[in-house]
């Protein structure tokens, strides 16, 4: 079994077994202990009250962070026509039509997400099997099949991000980076939160969100109060 690291060890006796803190509290914890060489993405862990119903896809969509997630990501777009000189226009890394769709099936994937114009969604059924399982595969529910191919990078630049629950009704995600403010931090996880809730299926009843933690990616994890 692979070990933690002293660093690791020591700083989880420090944060994981104390009670439920607010999210302040939580933030200022993580930010005071051992720290790494790079500025460490805070991740947020979501734990949903999935009673019957399937964990993994359970809830699904996405959410614009006030104060962005401090990553630089590469936005691909299925595009065709004038909407692929719109896209470059608005600063996509990658944009193409058959030719984008044949790199992807050779497992050519230079961006970290996509989006699609609904024109060319019906052509892209056979890239499920290579974008399925990064979890960015084009949908409107996460905001990425859109005509207005300007604003959806726009958005994406300025800190939109995806989430869906995986197995066990869980949603990961990244809301900042470790030096971002406390205040700006805390904005970014209420709004994610919101989003949760307001994706919530009518099958659930009583409460979404069972617990939550905060965790820096390369640290231990504390729990939040509700």
């Amino acid at each position: 079994m692979k070990k933690n690291s002293k660093r690791h060890q020591k700083n989880k006796k420090t944060v994981f077994d104390t009670k439920p803190s607010t999210l302040s509290d939580a933030i200022k914890k993580l930010k005071d202990i051992n720290k790494t060489k790079f500025d460490e993405t805070l991740d947020v862990a979501v734990v949903l009250n999935k009673e019957k119903s399937k964990g993994e896809g359970l809830c699904r969509g996405y959410s614009k962070l006030p104060h962005g997630t401090g990553k630089k990501i590469k936005i691909g777009v299925f595009a065709s026509g004038d909407k692929i000189d719109e896209a470059k226009k608005a600063g996509a890394d990658v944009v193409g039509s058959d030719d984008l769709i044949k790199k992807v099936k050779e497992g050519k994937i230079k961006f970290d997400i996509a989006i699609s114009t609904p024109e060319m969604m019906k052509n892209l059924g056979t890239l499920g099997e290579k974008l399925g399982p990064l979890g960015i595969m084009p949908n409107p529910k996460t905001g990425t099949v859109v005509e207005d191919v300007s604003k959806a990078i726009k958005d994406i630049k300025e800190g939109q991000v995806q989430f869906r629950s995986e197995k066990g009704g869980i949603v990961h995600a990244g809301v900042g980076k470790m030096s971002f403010s406390d205040e700006n931090l805390v904005s970014n996880i209420k709004v994610l939160l919101d989003a949760i809730n307001k994706s919530k299926p009518d099958a659930i009843k009583g409460k979404f969100i069972n617990k939550i933690f905060l965790s820096p990616s390369m640290g231990p994890s504390i729990k939040i109060t509700l």
